[in-house]
């Protein structure tokens, strides 16, 4: 320690640190940021403050082999990932200013360590189970949507990275059911993330793929998730065996629990699409308790279960990127996460189906939901207001479709458009006195409703029907019709996407969208 004349310590040494004792705040120590701890003894008759070195020396070691050890283990989970070229089908990244679209991708591949005894074991795998997970903008809500792995889509060209660093294309297939996207003809994860934007509109940002072991490995890890059952259930298929009532699964048992079909719902896809979103939303729960968070031994256990279990795609390999999506997504409150299924019917083309469509358009607006950032969920509104004056066209009456009278003309739309759409008006809404349709004299960048002062109840009612904002209702003077009545004037802009598919996104999940809030408990049945 510096002394000044007379033996007094120069202050001005330490212009930060003020004696023990002698001022408002003491010195403080590495823990507390002012340089060296000081303590108070006494030396030659009388108490003076001098460093205290005792703990102090011993620490620095200390902090640089922790330092080091997790450095060190830093590096281990880093080797542990496994990464796949995402061949340019995503955004490159997810940002933390925008919504985040990860195509999560549960592959029924038999090879690997952990997927043994499954069935073929030299089988390449499908996209057996997938789910859009989309996190809002403001990190809010999220939507987990399932994809039916028997839905008949397109599977577009896929240009895919070799292991030689070439390039090639991989063809696509017409007519085909989703699951082909990946394995099959050596298709990669990004050919399933490009069909799914083709299907859905939506662009992805990263992609992560789990297989059989991924299941087993990721419930041991977090000590078991709980499902329920609504009753006994003996599945010789996946083999499970479970008496009705709670339980708490894993490993082998988890993974006959996400694979059983037969045994539950009407015995198909779309039953088992049912439990593996319990399944999730359990999960779920389980990731975000305090029993799981505020226990190292789980938290590391989850780190090198999941750093093995995932394959990813190439521009989220990294344990930096990996640690910064997941702090994203644990901004989310598990309450507001809903699992929802895309809206499918049976495949009208088979006799006896097994395969599904897509039933349209509410599929579209279950979407358009996404692709607008829209909850399904009762969360905050994040829509622009529009003015007053404009949204007040759409408040007051409603005419009964069978009253409603509208002449139909193309102004910018794909041809054909004005038909298709007067036909949909027709034959689903039951607008039965729209007859008479053409080409606007000029195209219209937006689509449009004309109509005077008493055809506002049917303007209203035909925004609702084609899913219009109230920016495209322009009160003014009404058309007349072929029979030369006041009619109403759609015209068709180049926004328009096609007769049943809203230019707005619905408010909420279209009626029969089955959907449940990971918060909530389902016993499957």
């Amino acid at each position: 320690m510096r002394r000044a004349r007379h033996g007094r310590r120069r202050l001005t040494d330490r212009p930060n640190e003020r004696l023990a004792g002698r001022g408002p705040e003491a010195p403080r120590g590495p823990d507390g940021g002012f340089g060296q701890p000081w303590t108070r003894k006494a030396v030659g008759g009388r108490r003076i403050s001098t460093p205290q070195t005792s703990g102090y020396s011993t620490r620095i070691p200390a902090i640089v082999a922790l330092a080091a050890s997790a450095y060190a283990y830093l590096e281990h989970l880093k080797d542990n990932i496994n990464s796949v070229a995402d061949d340019g089908a995503g955004t490159g990244g997810f940002s933390k200013d925008r919504a985040i679209n990860v195509l999560l991708i549960g592959t029924d591949k038999r090879s690997g360590e952990g997927n043994e005894g499954y069935g073929d074991k030299d089988s390449p795998g499908h996209a057996d189970t997938t789910f859009i997970l989309h996190v809002s903008k403001d990190r809010s809500n999220a939507t987990a949507l399932s994809i039916p792995r028997d839905l008949i889509t397109d599977i577009p060209d896929c240009p895919t990275q070799q292991e030689d660093g070439t390039e090639t294309v991989i063809p696509g297939k017409q007519g085909t059911k989703f699951n082909e996207s990946l394995g099959q003809g050596e298709r990669t994860p990004s050919c399933t993330m490009r069909t799914v934007t083709e299907l859905t509109g939506i662009k992805m940002d990263h992609f992560m793929v789990a297989d059989f072991n991924a299941v087993k490995t990721l419930t041991t890890a977090v000590g078991g998730v709980e499902v329920c059952l609504a009753k006994d259930i003996d599945d010789p298929d996946s083999h499970l065996k479970l008496s009705k009532g709670t339980h708490t699964i894993e490993g082998e048992e988890a993974l006959a629990f996400v694979r059983t079909r037969h045994s539950v719902g009407f015995g198909g896809d779309l039953s088992r699409i049912e439990i593996q979103q319990q399944f999730l939303s359990s999960l779920m729960r389980k990731l975000s308790s305090n029993d799981t968070l505020t226990s190292p031994t789980k938290m590391f256990s989850l780190a090198e279960a999941g750093t093995k279990a995932l394959t990813v795609d190439s521009t989220l390999a990294d344990i930096s990127k990996l640690r910064d999506l997941g702090m994203e997504l644990g901004k989310l409150d598990p309450k507001n996460l809903t699992f929802a299924t895309i809206p499918v019917k049976d495949n009208p083309a088979e006799p006896t189906p097994v395969t599904v469509v897509l039933d349209d358009p509410k599929a579209q607006s279950v979407f358009q939901m996404v692709r607008e950032d829209v909850s399904f969920t009762a969360v905050k509104k994040k829509e622009k207001k529009e003015k007053a004056a404009v949204a007040a066209r759409l408040k007051g009456e409603r005419a009964d479709p069978t009253e409603v009278r509208v002449d139909v003309y193309n102004g910018g739309a794909a041809t054909g458009s004005a038909q298709t759409t007067l036909t949909w008006l027709q034959n689903t809404q039951g607008v039965l006195k729209s007859t008479q349709l053409g080409n606007a004299p000029e195209e219209l960048a937006k689509t449009t409703v004309e109509y005077g002062e008493e055809e506002a109840p049917q303007a209203r009612a035909l925004a609702d029907m084609m899913g219009l904002p109230a920016s495209a209702l322009k009160p003014g003077e009404s058309v007349s019709n072929s029979q030369g009545l006041p009619a109403v004037k759609l015209t068709l802009g180049r926004d328009f996407k096609g007769a049943g598919i809203p230019l707005v996104a619905p408010k909420e999940a279209p009626k029969g969208v089955n959907k449940v809030s990971a918060d909530k408990t389902v016993c499957a049945k």
